[in-house]
């Protein structure tokens, strides 16, 4: 079984940065791993995936220039480094596994993601 945690979220002003991690138990090294986010009254969205090499990424353009993902094998750990946050990042952001093993492209819609966490609240004030 497959449990992923979410950390590092909270409060923070508008240019702030945060550094969101996921926390995996499970096999996890095997696959890309995603980040997404789901505003209120919005469907969820895809805001940052990478391959389990950590050889290929992907950023919806929003967050291009602003956002990282990266991952650390060894520790099971994926992170997101949020800087030049803005309001209209406020979300829940979610952590999720890619249900294909050694890929090397990116998987971008949720369903080709099959264990999410429970989600952390980012919250931009401005």
């Amino acid at each position: 079984q497959v449990q992923l945690v979410e950390s590092g979220g909270g409060l923070v002003q508008a240019g702030g940065s945060l550094r969101l991690s996921c926390a995996a138990s499970g096999r996890t090294n095997s696959m890309a791993m995603g980040w997404f986010r789901q505003a209120p009254g919005k469907e969820r969205e895809i805001v940052a995936a990478i391959t389990w090499t950590g050889g290929s990424t992907y950023y919806t353009d929003s967050v291009k220039g602003r956002f990282t993902i990266s991952r650390d094998n060894a520790k099971n750990t994926v992170y997101l480094q949020m800087n030049s946050l803005k309001p209209e990042d406020t979300a829940v952001y979610y952590c999720a596994r890619g249900k294909n093993y050694y890929t090397f492209v990116v998987p971008l819609s949720p369903n080709e993601y099959d264990y999410w966490g429970q989600g952390t609240q980012v919250t931009v004030s401005s």
